[in-house]
């Protein structure tokens, strides 16, 4: 068969681990890695895809790469972009018509989380931007604000109250655009928390040719 991004949003395995990592980070205490993180990730990587002059087989794979990435958190934390590869070979790689392109979405699951991440397709690249670049106040689970104001990544992502990337193709620049509320967090402790993330997107920008830059509160920082 050929894998399509309709066919993995409604696979009930791959939802399913989706809901147990959420539940998994919730008791953790982490941020949201469930339907919401997985679904902002895949369509901002398809729509990244799209923009840069990817095909639209190539918008598809991304797209899958992206909902699928985060669901090996409930097996553990520390090594889950491993965990997520391989269960998306248990689920899809038997049947699939083309193994390229499920080793090819491994590949991008795999490195999209990693110190030691060399990026080999531009596939990889694009979820790397689509998934270091959500900061935002949805991503905070707990409601209380004192509890928020106590724990940095929850601040941080909370005073995140807008959050855009941005294509130029004229300038070759991807841009992420960030309106941080400075009643709770400050530009600095954004760099604080996240300076691997912005790592990861500038690698991942200039595999595919484009400059990364950071735009907090209408100021350019890279």
């Amino acid at each position: 068969m050929q894998l399509t991004f309709k066919q993995v949003k409604e696979n009930p395995v791959v939802n399913n681990f989706i809901e147990q990592t959420e539940k998994h980070m919730d008791a953790m205490g982490y941020t949201d890695h469930g339907f919401r993180h997985t679904n902002i990730v895949a369509d901002r990587a398809q729509s990244l895809a799209k923009k840069i002059g990817l095909s639209a087989r190539e918008q598809e794979l991304t797209a899958i790469a992206g909902y699928c990435h985060d669901m090996g958190n409930f097996l553990g934390r520390t090594q889950h972009h491993y965990w997520a590869s391989m269960l998306f070979f248990q689920i899809f790689g038997h049947d699939a018509d083309n193994i390229n392109e499920v080793s090819t979405i491994m590949q991008a699951i795999a490195s999209h989380d990693k110190d030691e991440i060399k990026l080999v397709s531009k596939i990889s690249a694009l979820l790397i931007l689509a998934d270091k670049s959500d900061v935002h106040r949805s991503r905070v689970k707990t409601k209380d604000l004192i509890m928020i104001r106590q724990d940095i990544h929850d601040r941080v992502n909370y005073a995140a109250t807008d959050n855009q990337l941005l294509v130029n193709n004229r300038r070759k620049e991807i841009e992420l655009k960030i309106k941080i509320d400075t009643s709770f967090a400050q530009p600095v402790e954004y760099f604080e928390i996240f300076i691997d993330r912005m790592t990861f997107c500038r690698l991942a920008a200039s595999y595919l040719g484009y400059k990364f830059v950071l735009v907090i509160n209408n100021s350019k920082l890279s």
